[in-house]
């Protein structure tokens, strides 16, 4: 175990963490590494590609709080191949239990596209094919600004992204576009963010049909009044002011009329 300077530290090529601006958990973790210092090492490699440097398996906020406060980061280094570092990054994300599952579908698409074949994939990420397909799909429908925007989100699951990723194959890129840049995200949280682009880009709801209406004139060519059908029924709206006293006549008359109708049928 070393102290080393955190500026001499790069996080691992393969990201896990989607970050968050407004994580205040993190505020209040650089406050407690500040008070109590840091307990638990991170994790590194050299660097494979700088001399001097370190790359970090695991440990990433320990070092970003280290770095906020401007002290040396404890850390362990071991050798460890590409493969190796990627299973180590996964092995403590499982053993946490903090990463969204957003993060975890990052993390799998990350290294896919890192080129980390599926079986360490699976090894790193401690989940069968079929999870690592579900994974996959909802990383590659998720646009790179929408997940910036929203955050890691840790209260969403699998379900909720799945009905945003259906919303945003539907909806018009400039409608994303002004969803994400909606002043009603302003300084809200990761969650709260989500459901804010969520219901922007719901299906906007059809306006209900006028029932069709149709005009009874008199011989004068004057209307006297309207009837009005729809799905359920039809309504007649009689004008007086034309025809003076033609409403309660007609109404009078409606047991009438739906006697002769019934009898017709007969």
């Amino acid at each position: 175990m070393i102290e080393i300077d955190p500026n001499l530290c790069d996080p691992s090529a393969v990201a896990d963490r989607v970050p968050d601006t407004t994580d205040a958990a993190f505020d209040a973790f650089v406050e407690q590494i500040r008070e109590e210092g840091q307990h638990t090492p991170i994790l590194v490699r050299r660097h494979p590609g700088a001399s001097g440097r370190y790359e970090i398996a695991y440990g990433r906020r320990r070092w970003r709080a280290a770095q906020a406060i401007g002290v040396p980061v404890r850390a362990v280094v071991r050798e460890l191949t590409d493969r190796e570092l990627v299973v180590a990054q996964g092995s403590e994300n499982l053993a946490r239990e903090d990463l969204s599952y957003i993060e975890r579908a990052h993390f799998a698409r990350n290294m896919e596209r890192a080129g980390i074949d599926r079986e360490t994939i699976l090894r790193a990420m401690g989940v069968h094919r079929p999870d690592l397909v579900n994974y996959l799909a909802i990383a590659e429908s998720i646009p790179e600004s929408v997940l910036a925007t929203i955050g890691p989100a840790p209260k969403v699951g699998r379900p909720r992204w799945l009905t945003l990723a259906d919303r945003i194959k539907s909806a018009s890129p400039e409608r994303i576009e002004s969803a994400l840049a909606s002043p009603d995200l302003a300084g809200k949280s990761s969650d709260d963010r989500f459901g804010v682009l969520l219901t922007a880009l719901a299906a906007p709801r059809k306006a209900a049909k006028r029932p069709r209406a149709e005009a009874l004139k008199n011989s004068k060519g004057v209307k006297y009044a309207d009837v009005e059908r729809n799905a359920t029924g039809l309504r007649v709206t009689v004008d007086e002011t034309v025809e003076p006293g033609f409403g309660d006549y007609l109404a009078e008359r409606i047991p009438e009329i739906l006697a002769a109708y019934k009898a017709s049928k007969a």
